[in-house]
């Protein structure tokens, strides 16, 4: 993973904490539009632009989009959520909006657990600093 595990730990967990307090309801400036999961959360480096100005492989999302997923227009929603490899767009496309926000949920729990353990073994593995007497 290109950036700091800890950075990336806690952006998932902010994006988890959106999620769980109803972040992406209907927008009271444009009810008529449903939020999409990611792109228009805080998380996003394009929040609030139509067209994407910041390259979405600065996100740190990035390394989990599958790589022949990388040039769609919101790849984050490509990222397999599931072992039924069910991603946002796919739950979408088939109507399914609470299961999308469902299975974005439990990949966010799985994939923040994973992360801290594997940073927890990381940080096990770093020499510890000298004493100072």
């Amino acid at each position: 993973m290109h950036a700091n595990l800890q950075d990336v730990i806690e952006m998932l967990k902010i994006e988890k904490s959106i999620l769980q307090d109803g972040g992406y309801g209907r927008s009271v400036r444009s009810p008529w539009k449903e939020n999409r999961f990611f792109r228009d959360s805080v998380i996003c480096l394009n929040l609030g632009e139509e067209v994407a100005r910041i390259p979405c492989r600065e996100c740190l999302l990035w390394d989990f989009v599958p790589a022949e997923h990388r040039a769609q227009e919101i790849p984050c929603h490509f990222i397999p959520l599931n072992d039924l490899k069910e991603t946002v767009y796919s739950l979408e496309q088939a109507g399914k909006r609470e299961d999308a926000e469902q299975a974005l949920l439990d990949w966010l729990n799985q994939t923040i657990g994973e992360l801290e353990k594997r940073l927890a073994e990381e940080q096990k593995s770093l020499p510890s600093a000298p004493e100072v007497v």
